[in-house]
């Protein structure tokens, strides 16, 4: 499982919406629909959806997804055997998520801003660009 979403998935956090707080996303995209079936059945949460093909020509291409606190217990699960970029987004989030995701929704302004620096460091932890390890270690230890 780890093996597929290092290669072909994101571990990411996401806006459904302009004005809405992100949320943990865990998917998986794939034109092999019976992979991502498996998936669904080994890990018992989450959907698959179809993506539009934009010219005949291409494969019928699928994405499984698992959101929020489910997408967390994805992340328990595989963490220990991520090896690329993704298992330090996987170990930050780990580590801070439920902290800073009040279940009412509702954010002290210190709350707040602290959220909003995870964001930033989940989301510049890339492939070709990680953060500092400074930062890192502070925002893992925090």
């Amino acid at each position: 499982m780890a093996g597929i979403i290092d290669g072909e998935g994101t571990i990411t956090l996401i806006r459904k919406h302009r004005n809405e707080n992100r949320q943990l996303s865990v998917s998986i995209s794939s034109t092999e629909r019976v992979l991502l079936e498996h998936i669904l059945n080994v890990l018992g949460v989450g959907k698959i959806t179809t993506k539009k093909t934009s010219q005949e020509k291409h494969s019928p291409s699928f994405t499984y997804a698992v959101y929020n606190r489910q997408a967390l217990t994805v992340l328990e699960y595989v963490t220990p055997f991520l090896k690329t970029y993704k298992a330090l987004r996987a170990r930050l989030i780990l580590a801070h998520y439920i902290r800073l995701t009040p279940r009412n929704g509702k954010y002290s302004h210190e709350l707040l801003r602290e959220r909003i620096d995870f964001e930033n460091a989940v989301l510049n932890i890339k492939a070709n660009r990680c953060v500092s390890s400074e930062l890192l270690s502070a925002l893992v230890h925090k």
